[in-house]
């Protein structure tokens, strides 16, 4: 059994977790506190697997505890965060402190939202109890360093790559942080589909593009030609195509329902990818929990593309990869270190 810590000053919030998790066969709630300090006796008491943690919260806030926490003790923490500008800005810098995972926290009628997030919230809890704290904590620290000076290799040569599409989930906001920091800024231009609620995924866009030399946005706008460069992130209300119209490759959001409870989905920019570019497109898979993008990889390799997949001892939750990998999609299995340069490599090399 996963024993799990719920601290949240909400009562109802709480009590709804309490009830979401304890639904689960494999997780056992050992207790609730209703702020830091008063987490801090519990963890002690209790010894936990896991803790679900409020960001905004009394006598201290979240973000302060996790740094200490990290310190002291590091535990797999999920973050319960606010689905606002600041709370999404919050939450990177605790995903980016080693924080694994965040649960948004809806502003209205939050019994029935958190109620159908059960699924999803129970998933995240266990994938995290899985997760190497101190191993991750490390590994967070030495890529703060790579972005802060990347060791950049040149695209030097016109390429035949048109496209670059990345999936990733649990552990991949700095993940991606990392591997778009090692890319020059003529590269093709790059989809990406980060599972991720609405209103994170612009914070998030914004977030990276101070910090690497591609120009980063959140896509919005159908019709839109991909440009060198250029790097869009998959709003967090749709999924993300490539469509052929008016003699051009275009991109598009769509509206069509979650697959395999994602939306967006890794497979669908994928599949639409594979049908669109064929060989002219290379595909990755970085950590995250589940297996959405592997038919797709399959999918892209199967048509000609190179393909890559995040390996086992790099990534936050090797689930997403393991399933490329299980099933043939993956060309190249990588350390996240390696990615980039690899993605380089491939451009130059291709004719």
């Amino acid at each position: 059994m996963i024993k799990v810590l719920v601290v949240d000053d909400s009562e109802l919030i709480r009590k709804m977790l309490v009830a979401i998790l304890s639904e689960d066969a494999q997780l056992e709630v050992v207790g609730t506190a209703i702020d830091p300090i008063d987490a801090r006796a519990k963890i002690k008491l209790l010894n936990p697997d896991v803790i679900t943690l409020d960001i905004e919260m009394p006598r201290m806030d979240g973000i302060t505890f996790l740094k200490n926490l990290i310190r002291l003790r590091p535990l797999p923490v999920v973050m319960i965060s606010t689905l606002t500008e600041k709370g999404a800005d919050i939450t990177f810098e605790a995903l980016q402190i080693g924080a694994v995972d965040f649960i948004p926290k809806p502003k209205l009628d939050v019994r029935t939202n958190l109620g159908a997030m059960a699924h999803e919230i129970c998933s995240k809890v266990r994938s995290a109890a899985a997760v190497d704290i101190e191993a991750l904590v490390t590994q967070l620290s030495k890529s703060e360093q790579k972005v802060a000076s990347p060791r950049m290799l040149e695209l030097d040569k016109p390429t035949s790559v048109e496209l670059i599409v990345i999936g990733s989930s649990t552990g991949g906001t700095e993940a991606l942080k990392l591997v778009l920091s090692q890319l020059p800024p003529n590269m093709p231009p790059i989809l990406i589909v980060q599972h991720m609620p609405p209103g994170f995924t612009l914070s998030f866009s914004n977030r990276l593009n101070g910090v690497v030399k591609l120009e980063v946005s959140e896509f919005s706008r159908d019709g839109t030609e991909p440009k060198q460069g250029q790097a869009y992130i998959a709003n967090g209300a749709n999924h993300m195509v490539v469509r052929k119209g008016r003699g051009k490759t275009l991109i598009f959001q769509d509206d069509s329902d979650p697959v395999s409870r994602h939306k967006p989905s890794v497979d669908v920019l994928f599949e639409s990818v594979a049908e669109c570019y064929g060989n002219k497109a290379i595909g990755v898979i970085l950590t995250g929990m589940g297996s959405d993008g592997a038919r797709g990889l399959k999918m892209m390799r199967d048509t000609g593309a190179e393909t890559i997949a995040q390996d086992e001892k790099s990534s936050v939750v090797w689930g997403m990869p393991k399933a490329a990998v299980d099933c043939n999609a993956a060309k190249h299995v990588l350390a996240l270190n390696n990615i980039g340069n690899k993605l380089i490599e491939l451009c130059r090399h291709s004719e």
